[in-house]
């Protein structure tokens, strides 16, 4: 089965819940009117459709391969990336004075969830380039910006973000890479860097690393770690290709997933070094390298979005096929699976979870937008606040549950999910390392807790809590009429949720310093219980705008009524666990700690 993107929905959430009427009143987003957002999500959805989707299982076959320090990638994939970037899909969100189209981030949002959705493996070479382009336009000299950003916007050339180590996973510290200055402005690079997705291929003339390094008088620690691009074919005056850098590719990885996507291990200056050149100031590029990852970590949370709603549609085509006996309440013959109750609990889950991470991801692009382009600097500071808030949450939250969505549709498939060729096992592998690349879950955790939550007292959480409470108080004075009973039930549970999410904030706020042990014990709980609030807030406020569609008759009801009866079972069946995981981070911690560590 292929891919289609679920225009009707993302729209519904562009427009409903994050406001792209007022996105696009902004200075420097005006030319995303709705008829342009809707033309180039249209083209999106037809291009990864037809283009991209295809190749998914095909290239999980027959992934990428290493020969001799060159990386093939899978049949098709070169062909499809030209088509990809001459169409312009790369520079959706990037400034036009180097190429991109300039359009706001709600609308890269959707663009980036489809081609994700269409094929994972495929969509990483692109997403790393994107991280790449926002890390120079922040940091970047001019001279950088004008040689690297529109090459990388067109697609002649791709990016890598080159972090980790042999000796140095998510910890940063460690990192042994060394930056020799060289007198001239240039630097020689000697180190290992591993799992760095499209190191080497054969898909674009030029690859630019994006490499954390140390200088000789650099101070230990993260504090003395700097930037440099250092790209696999020097670059001229006039843009042109000179010779080959001192950087080589000694392996790719072999994965459980994302098979056809190369993960290279890249070895720096075995020849005598390898030329980079720094990125803004020294000793301060684990900061701009957040730039990359925070960009990277948002990107992520797309790809659960993306391979969730795959994996869904394909487990609800199958479940409308395969006929496997009778109805429980009687039935003269076998009947299609997704008649069965429990069949039916399980497609109502993927698609309740996967709708609630999107509407709060392309909410958090919403408030991206704002915080980048508000006329007003208060405002700007106050809505970067939230998305900053919202990242480890979308890409730790919408990760994990792509993992639960895609092992619900293994079961949905029954002993036919366990066979490679139905497809639904490549996407329970593919999904697993969601949670783990460009920051794991605990570490997407540990960022709420102390940077998002702890360092301003808990004010934005607070804060969000109390639109989710006025969002419940609307479902309560909604209760008269069609649909009533529905909100009210969601509005009720909706209220439990902000009640179970405030009290963890306090218990957050308040012994972060005192017991840290306690508290990051339930760190993990903590993002769940988050994303399940706000995700079901999301999908509330989706219920209440279905229910005015329907009360003016507007659009498809169709639509509205399926959407007002995912909300509620997102209410009833997922935010229903918001006291339990308030019981475990409060409480919860004696159990964690309480065995000696001779006792595992």
């Amino acid at each position: 089965m292929s891919y289609n993107a679920p225009l009707k929905d993302m729209l519904f959430v562009m427009n409903e819940l994050a406001n792209l009427n007022e996105i696009n009143q902004l200075p420097g987003c005006e030319d995303a009117t709705p008829d342009t957002v809707e033309a180039v999500l249209e083209e999106n959805a037809r291009f990864c459709g037809e283009v991209i989707a295809p190749l998914n299982h095909p290239a999980d076959k027959a992934p990428s391969f290493w020969h001799d320090g060159q990386v093939t990638t899978s049949k098709g994939f070169k062909e499809a990336f030209r088509a990809f970037a001459d169409a312009g899909w790369q520079g959706v969100q990037h400034p036009s004075e180097f190429g991109g189209q300039g359009l706001p981030k709600l609308v890269a949002t959707p663009c980036i969830e489809m081609l994700h959705g269409a094929n994972l493996a495929f969509a990483l070479v692109a997403l790393l380039t994107d991280g790449a382009i926002e890390a120079l336009l922040t940091a970047g000299t001019d001279e950088q910006k004008a040689r690297y950003i529109e090459p990388l916007i067109t697609g002649q050339w791709t990016g890598t973000m080159n972090l980790t180590e042999p000796q140095a996973g998510s910890d940063l510290a460690a990192v042994r890479t060394r930056a020799v200055p060289q007198g001239d402005g240039t630097y020689k690079v000697f180190g290992t860097k591993i799992y760095i997705t499209y190191g080497e291929h054969d898909m674009a003339e030029n690859i630019i690393h994006l490499v954390l390094a140390r200088t000789p008088d650099a101070p230990p620690g993260v504090k003395g770690i700097s930037l440099f691009i250092v790209p696999k074919f020097m670059v001229n005056d006039d843009g042109s290709l000179g010779e080959r850098n001192d950087v080589h590719c000694v392996s790719i990885e072999h994965k459980l997933g994302i098979k056809a996507s190369p993960t290279a291990v890249l070895q720096f200056g075995d020849g005598g070094g390898a030329i980079g050149t720094l990125v803004g100031e020294a000793n301060r590029g684990l900061e701009y390298m957040f730039i990359m990852m925070n960009a990277a970590r948002f990107g992520v949370g797309m790809q659960g979005v993306g391979l969730a709603e795959r994996a869904y549609q394909q487990a609800a085509a199958f479940a409308k096929e395969r006929v496997q006996s009778r109805a429980v309440e009687g039935s003269s013959g076998p009947v299609a699976i997704i008649n069965h109750p429990d069949v039916r609990r399980m497609l109502m889950s993927m698609r309740s979870k996967t709708e609630a991470a999107r509407a709060l991801a392309y909410v958090g692009a919403s408030l991206s937008d704002l915080a980048h382009h508000h006329p007003d600097e208060a405002a700007r500071k106050e809505n970067l606040a939230l998305y900053e808030y919202l990242v480890p949450i979308i890409k730790g939250w919408s990760t994990e549950m792509s993992e639960q969505v895609a092992r619900d549709g293994v079961q949905v498939h029954g002993g036919m999910g366990f066979i490679e060729e139905t497809g639904a096992a490549q996407h329970y592998r593919d999904a697993k390392i969601l949670t783990i690349y460009e920051g794991t879950t605990a570490i997407q955790a540990n960022d709420l807790v102390g940077r998002k939550t702890v360092r301003d007292g808990g004010a934005v959480a607070r804060s969000l809590i109390e639109q989710v409470r006025a969002t419940a108080a609307a479902l309560g004075d909604a209760q008269g009429g069609a649909h009533g009973a529905d909100l009210g039930a969601i509005g009720a549970q909706l209220e439990q949720g902000a009640a179970a999410l405030a009290a963890v904030v306090e218990f957050v706020v308040a012994n972060t310093k005192a017991d840290p042990r306690a508290v990051f014990a339930g760190s993990v709980p903590y993002l769940k219980l988050a994303g399940i609030v706000l995700g079901g807030w999301q999908m509330a406020r989706a219920a209440l705008a279905a229910r005015r569609k329907l009360d003016a008759g507007e659009g498809d009801a169709a639509f509205y009524r399926a959407k007002i009866a995912t909300a509620r079972f997102f209410a009833d069946h997922v935010l229903a666990q918001a006291d339990g995981l308030r019981h475990a981070i409060v409480a919860g911690s004696a159990g964690v700690l309480a065995l000696d560590v001779e006792q595992f």
